[in-house]
């Protein structure tokens, strides 16, 4: 069996914890819709319906929309060591980083959804974004 490039674990687990996410988003809006007894209307401004729902319940959807933004560039950068030969301490270092910032950003918005703690939690994992972009820049150019 030929052994893994190690960035691959840490976009596996985000791509994973996306799904938690998903999962967590529908195990509580659904009953949420019932209890409101919301009947979904195609007819309705986008979000509009959402928005009568509970705070705790609309933060996880907020959450996993934000696990379809950002994340698209780490999963691009990634790829693109992978693919570049990178793999170093470093690299898969900050890839850990971003993974597990992000998932920290994603309990505290689900949770308690504390804007100041989301905000220097989106700044650390951006820096390590950042990290790895020059590190795939130094690779490819």
């Amino acid at each position: 069996m030929t052994p893994t490039n190690p960035l691959l674990a840490p976009l596996v687990a985000l791509i994973a914890w996306s799904m938690v996410m998903w999962l967590w988003m529908y195990v509580t809006r659904l009953p949420a819709m019932r209890r409101a007894r919301m009947k979904p209307d195609s007819n309705a401004p986008r979000g509009e319906q959402m928005n009568q729902l509970p705070p705790e319940v609309r933060w996880k959807a907020d959450n996993y929309n934000h696990l379809m933004e950002q994340p698209t560039l780490y999963y691009a950068v990634v790829l693109a060591l992978v693919l570049a030969g990178g793999g170093s301490g470093a690299e898969v270092a900050l890839a850990w980083a971003y993974t597990g910032l992000r998932v920290v950003h994603s309990l505290v918005q689900a949770l308690i959804n504390r804007i100041e703690v989301r905000f220097v939690l989106f700044i650390l994992s951006s820096l390590a974004l950042i990290g790895l972009i020059v590190a795939a820049a130094q690779r490819v150019f």
